[in-house]
This record gives structure tokens, C-alpha cells and sequence, in this order.
């Protein structure tokens, strides 16, 4: 037990004990008075003062602990409010950590440099005293308007024309109900035509990205070319409130209307609080003296509600989002890493289909299920494999490049290869010329089928999926077989393997006809 809780127990006692001697003491007199003239009432009054002192002791230990148990509870949550930042910012400073390690795998230097700075900007971040929020939404819904009414002046240009805020423009707020500053930023508008309004689009959503809170601004109800830049954004874990604005151009009716509709449309991902109705900047009202009235901005809900959030949910937003650009950022790196990864194996793979090709070419085979095997090279696993740092002996090449064999042969895959390839080559060369190259370029086929199969094993840790290795080469035989990928690969066949060849069967008969017209048979004579 605590020492101030034992204190305030002893003090509890030592009142209730003082108390009750005083009682006691007065009770005995008044019994002794009332005793003389009706001893029955003087038992009476002493039972009840004895059961009122009693059920006194209980309420207090009851409420005691009833209080006890309250400030635990608060201080409990109290200390998840402050630790829950702290094992997100842990999880953010770990991905980084594992990114540095990614970033040496990086061959293109310029990107490398650009991953480098954008996991330092979110270093910086996790050291940063501000939230940041960015106004976010349609052109011309009245963003710049919304952020110049919460400043209560004039921070940006206000045009309804579209295209108005060309590139992001931050603001900071100070508030005194927050112990952090605000920076705003004013987006440029999505959904705007031309190139220009495409890139500044791609601008915004990349601001939006980054935000710890997001105000989507609409002016009226969610079109589907709205709802699904929100939604997005709801999904990779942004909190959004969703701004309807210009109310003063609608009745009150008109404006619950669109208001039951707004919550309806986004009740999955935003709770009704953050739905909110505002006017940045009311039309100007024409007196009846003629005076013109400026109506001054109705967007006090949306700062009550901004400071409420912020006040109790800041922390976490910021924690959030310095984890999710983390996450991000890591996953665009394991993209960038792989596209590189898959270019090195497609190396890899064309140098040994042709190399395969050009020796079964010279001595084909007399068995087709030989030309399965011949297709799988256990070296070129190997050396796919290291290109996913999975090192590999001769053995286990040997073992994955025999189980591929296999089973491109059960599943039929060596002869459709054959049809494919013999079916194509005949539109170019006599039957006599494809009769002679045609295992070879099947056993390229087949190779590339083996290899590209053998890049999803290591691109998934070693491992075929769910489907196994049957899936995996099915589906690449699919993808290797249409009609516009064929095209191309008999067109570098007979580069690589047919007009060699022919050129070579050329020479050699050349040769033969100018050996029996220099030295002819003696019957000739």
C-alpha cells in the first residue's frame, strides 16, 4: 500500500474512532437519562446508533475503494497515452534502421541519394514539435478561403477561379488550449484538366500523404471522383475531417439534407463529430438601406473540433504518421530493389536460353523429356539465387533445376512448347531448316519458363506459395505463351540460334562442294 493512500486510511480511522467515543459517551448518558423512565426505548436507541455506526465504517471502505480504483484506472490510461507514441516512434526508428541496410542494395545512386534524404527528413521528424495538417480537396471548394477564416486573415490569394494555389503553402498556427504549434498547408486542388493540374494533383495527394490530419474541403455532396481520393487515404490509416463548405449559399434544409448525406457516405471511415458544416467566406448580404453587410466566416465548430481532436488524439497522430512514412518509404524501397533484382535475373535467364539453345541446336536430342532437363540449368539457379542473397550449392541447384524438370514435363509444358515454337518457326523457315533448330529454340523457351518460375521462388524467401511449384510454372507458361511475347522471341531465336546455324550448314556444304570439285572420284575419269 502506498504511503499517502495508509496515511488517508489512519486518518479515516482516527476520525471515525474520535467520533465514536464521543458517541459512545453521549449515548451512555442519554441512556442512563431515558433508563429511569422506559428501559425498553433506552435498549432500542442504543441498537440502532450501533447499526447507523456500522453501516457508517462500511460506506467509507466502500467508497474508498470505489475511489481507489477510479485514479488507477485513470492513471493506467494516462500511461498508455504516453506510451503508445513512444513504441510507434520505436517501430518508426526500427524501419529506418532495416531501410539504411536496404539502401546499400541500391545500384542507381540517384535514387539511393533521394532514399537516403527522404529516411532523414523522417528522422527529423520524430524529434519534430508540431502537427501538420493539410487542407485538402477539389479546385475551387474554398481551401484557401477555409485557411485564411482560421487565421482570421489574409495568408493566400482567394479566387474561385481553379488553379488558384499552385504548388503547397504552410502556415503555422499557435493555439493556447495546444502545447504544440499547427502547420497548415494549403494544397493545390485535385481534379484539375491539363498537365499542370495533373502534377499539382500528384503534388497535393503527396502532401496529403504526409499529414497528421487531413481537412478534405468539399462544397457540396461527395462526388465518386471525391470519395475516392478520401477513401485512399482512409485506407493507408490517415484521419480526415471532412469539411462541408459555403453552407451560406444553401437553406438550413438544403443543408441538413447534405449533411445526412455526407455522414451516410463516409460512416466506415469518419465518425459523425468529424463531419462539419462551415462558411470560410459568406457571400456579402445586401441591406435593405442598400448597405452591403460582410458576414463574417461560421467556422468556429471546425477549430473546436480541430483542437478537441488534436488535444486528444495529437500525440498518436503524429506517432502514426511518422510510422506509416516509414512503413512507406521502406516498401517503395523493396520495389525499387526488386524492379532491380528481376533485371539481373532476366539477364541471367537470356544468357543461358541461348547458350542451352545453341548446343542442343548442334546435337539435338533424341528423347523429349531429355529436352525438360537440358532446359533447367542448375548453375543458372544458383546464380539467381545469389541475386536474391539466397547462396546455393551445386547440389541444391542440381535438386530444384531436376523438380522443375519434372514437372514442366507432367504437366504437358515441354510439348506445348514444342507446337508453340515448331508453329511459329514454320511461317519463317522450311520444314527441312526447322526440323534441325527446333529443339533448340524449344529448349530456350523451356529455360525461360524454368528461370522466371525460379525468380518467384526466391523473390518469396524460397518458397512456391500456396499453389506450389505447379502454379508457379503454369502461370508463367501462360504469360511466356501470347502471341505478341512469341513474336518477339522467335524474332531473337533465329538471331541468336537460326541464322548462325544456317549460316554455318551454309559454309559447310560450300565447303563439300568445293572439296568434290577439286579432288573428283575416279569414276569420273
Amino acid at each position: 500500500m502506498s504511503l499517502p493512500r495508509l496515511l488517508l486510511l489512519l486518518l479515516g480511522v482516527s476520525l471515525i474512532l474520535i467520533l465514536a467515543i464521543w458517541l459512545i459517551n453521549s449515548v451512555y448518558q442519554l441512556y442512563f437519562q431515558i433508563g429511569f423512565t422506559s428501559p425498553f426505548l433506552a435498549n432500542l436507541l442504543v441498537l440502532v446508533l450501533i447499526i447507523l455506526l456500522g453501516l457508517l465504517i462500511v460506506a467509507f471502505i466502500y467508497y474508498f475503494n470505489l475511489f481507489y480504483k477510479g485514479s488507477r484506472k485513470k492513471a493506467r490510461k494516462r500511461r498508455l497515452a504516453r506510451t503508445v507514441p513512444v513504441v510507434k516512434t520505436q517501430a518508426a526508428a526500427e524501419n529506418l534502421k532495416a531501410l539504411r541496410q536496404q539502401l546499400g542494395q541500391i545500384q542507381d545512386r540517384i535514387a539511393q541519394e533521394a532514399f537516403i534524404r527522404r529516411s532523414q527528413e523522417i528522422e527529423a521528424n520524430l524529434a519534430r514539435g508540431e502537427f501538420r495538417v493539410v487542407v485538402f480537396g477539389t479546385g475551387s471548394a474554398g481551401k484557401t478561403s477555409l485557411v485564411n477564416a482560421i487565421f482570421g486573415e489574409i495568408v493566400g490569394d482567394v479566387n474561385p477561379t481553379m488553379g488558384t494555389t499552385k504548388i503547397g503553402e504552410t502556415y503555422t498556427l499557435k493555439l493556447k488550449d495546444l502545447a504544440r504549434p499547427i502547420l497548415i498547408t494549403d494544397t493545390p486542388g485535385i481534379l484539375e484538366a491539363g498537365v499542370a493540374g495533373t502534377e499539382r494533383e500528384q503534388l497535393a495527394r503527396q502532401l496529403a500523404t504526409e499529414a497528421d490530419l487531413l481537412l478534405f474541403v468539399v462544397d457540396n455532396d461527395l462526388r465518386a471522383s471525391e470519395y475516392e481520393p478520401l477513401k485512399t487515404l482512409a485506407d493507408i490509416g490517415k484521419r480526415s475531417l471532412l469539411i462541408f463548405n459555403k453552407i451560406d449559399l444553401y437553406t438550413e434544409a438544403d443543408k441538413e439534407i447534405i449533411l445526412a448525406k455526407l455522414r451516410e457516405r463516409v460512416k466506415e471511415f469518419i465518425g459523425v463529430a468529424d463531419v462539419i458544416a462551415v462558411a470560410a467566406r459568406p457571400q456579402p448580404v445586401q441591406l435593405t438601406s442598400g448597405q452591403i453587410l460582410e458576414p463574417e466566416p461560421e467556422i468556429i465548430p471546425l477549430i473546436k473540433r480541430l483542437i478537441e481532436v488534436l488535444r486528444s488524439e495529437g500525440e498518436d497522430l503524429i506517432a502514426d504518421n511518422i510510422l506509416l512514412q516509414s512503413q512507406r518509404l521502406g516498401e517503395e524501397a523493396r520495389k525499387l530493389i526488386d524492379v532491380q533484382r528481376r533485371k539481373q535475373a532476366d539477364k541471367v535467364i537470356d544468357r543461358y536460353q541461348w547458350i542451352g539453345a545453341g548446343v542442343i541446336a548442334v546435337t539435338p536430342l533424341p528423347v523429349v523429356d531429355m529436352l525438360a532437363t537440358a532446359a533447367v540449368n542448375a548453375q543458372m539457379v544458383i546464380e539467381i539465387g545469389q541475386i536474391y542473397g539466397c547462396e546455393l550449392n551445386l547440389e541444391r541447384g542440381k535438386e530444384l533445376a531436376f523438380s522443375l524438370g519434372k514437372t514442366l514435363v507432367s504437366l504437358g509444358v515441354v510439348k506445348g512448347a514444342v507446337e508453340i515454337i515448331a508453329r511459329a518457326l514454320q511461317f519463317h523457315f522450311a520444314t527441312y531448316v526447322v526440323g534441325k533448330v527446333i529443339q533448340g529454340v524449344s529448349a530456350a523457351y523451356l529455360t525461360r519458363i524454368a528461370g522466371k518460375s525460379f525468380v518467384e521462388y526466391f523473390r518469396h524467401d524460397q518458397d512456391w506459395g500456396d499453389g506450389g511449384i505447379t502454379e508457379v510454372v503454369q502461370r508463367q507458361f501462360q504469360l511466356n505463351r501470347r502471341d505478341e511475347f512469341i513474336k518477339a522471341f522467335v524474332q531473337d531465336a533465329i538471331a541468336k540460334v537460326v541464322k548462325p546455324l544456317t549460316d554455318s550448314w551454309n559454309e559447310e556444304e560450300i565447303e563439300i562442294q568445293e572439296t568434290e570439285y577439286h579432288h573428283p572420284q575416279q569414276d569420273d575419269w
